[in-house]
């Protein structure tokens, strides 16, 4: 038999919010949003903010690019230490990078938020750096979807998505052939990938997010993992202007190993020196602490160069030169070998 008190909760209508959906935070946090996004519109952009699709004239016929990403776990350690303000800027530069690989100018992004409860506060976090990467890439912040999912996310979880369409504008005018050498451009960090292990390492070894470690320096351990993934874009853009690229990757899961083979013809191979360029200091000491083998780091991780150009051996000076005007750090890394029925990558 029901008691009083339950015949009054049957006799009440029920509210979204009562199902764990605020709809007046959501209005709350596309208000402290708009502002971020409209500092990244570009002159074709035709859409506000809050319109159901958002509206981008091209200028011109072209080849379009588009591409997806994430942030994956790394996510994790942002809820861990409760900073949400840089890892937008990691989901603008896992997209914006991938559509530089193939030669693209990114046009414009969109974000895809999902939660267990819409805190505004923290909704303009993340669009705050996801508007950041996408002013560092010259793209507009064109629109996003933020969804409030109690049912399926677990309380303070959430989950970051990105879209990305590019217009291609560099197309390669001379073909990878073998002498040509692979310029490597340094990573400030980890990026957006292996995660997964870095965190279990952190748990086997009993370290502490908030601990100075001789390896991180000033920055405790887990500000030291939330370093931001760099964008190329700029730089990379420049240099293509200057000199003749070949081909180019973007340093992301599967290390160099698998993605510097992918912009590549099938009757060469890579051939890459490790001990051309010096990991830093954070990914040696993780390595050591898995410990980690060099087939498993190198095949996991970026190990320290993020995005690679082919290019011919007489262009190497120019290209590391516009690179340093960047305050880019880059490395010839290794050059390119006719395959003999061999393709991908192997160590010198």
């Amino acid at each position: 038999m029901n008691s009083d008190k339950d015949m009054t909760r049957e006799n009440q209508p029920l509210r979204y919010q009562d199902a764990g959906v605020d709809i007046e935070k959501g209005n709350e946090a596309v208000n402290r949003i708009r502002p971020w996004a409209l500092k990244t519109a570009r002159k074709e952009v035709l859409s506000g903010v809050g319109g159901f699709a958002g509206a981008f004239e091209l200028q011109e016929p072209s080849v379009l690019l588009a591409g997806a990403d994430g942030v994956g776990s790394k996510l994790m350690i942002a809820e861990a230490l409760q900073q949400f303000d840089t890892i937008g800027i990691d989901l603008v530069a896992m997209n914006v990078n991938d559509i530089l690989a193939q030669g693209g100018e990114p046009l414009f992004f969109l974000d895809y938020i999902a939660t267990h409860q819409i805190v505004p506060e923290q909704i303009e976090l993340l669009v705050k750096g996801i508007a950041q990467g996408c002013l560092e890439s010259g793209c507009a912040l064109l629109g996003g979807e933020t969804a409030e999912l109690p049912d399926l996310y677990q309380p303070s979880h959430f989950d970051l998505a990105g879209f990305c369409v590019g217009r291609m504008v560099h197309k390669p005018t001379e073909p990878v052939q073998a002498g040509d050498q692979i310029l490597g451009i340094a990573s400030s960090g980890f990026h957006s990938n292996g995660y997964a292990l870095l965190r279990r390492i952190v748990s086997e070894r009993h370290l502490k997010w908030d601990q100075l470690y001789p390896a991180t320096g000033d920055q405790t351990l887990g500000q030291a993992l939330l370093t931001p993934t760099r964008i190329y874009v700029k730089a990379v853009e420049d240099l293509w202007q200057k000199v003749s690229i070949k081909a180019m990757a973007h340093i992301t899961g599967g290390g160099l190993i698998e993605n510097v083979p992918r912009t590549l013809p099938d009757d060469v191979i890579a051939v890459i020196d490790r001990s051309s360029w010096t990991m830093s200091a954070l990914m040696q000491w993780f390595q050591e602490l898995g410990p980690v083998s060099d087939d498993e780091w190198y095949r996991t991780f970026n190990a320290g160069i993020g995005f690679t150009v082919v290019l011919a051996q007489s262009d190497v000076t120019l290209a590391q030169s516009v690179l340093a005007q960047h305050g880019l750090a880059s490395y010839v890394i290794g050059h390119i070998e006719v395959g003999h029925g061999e393709r991908g990558v192997k160590w010198a």
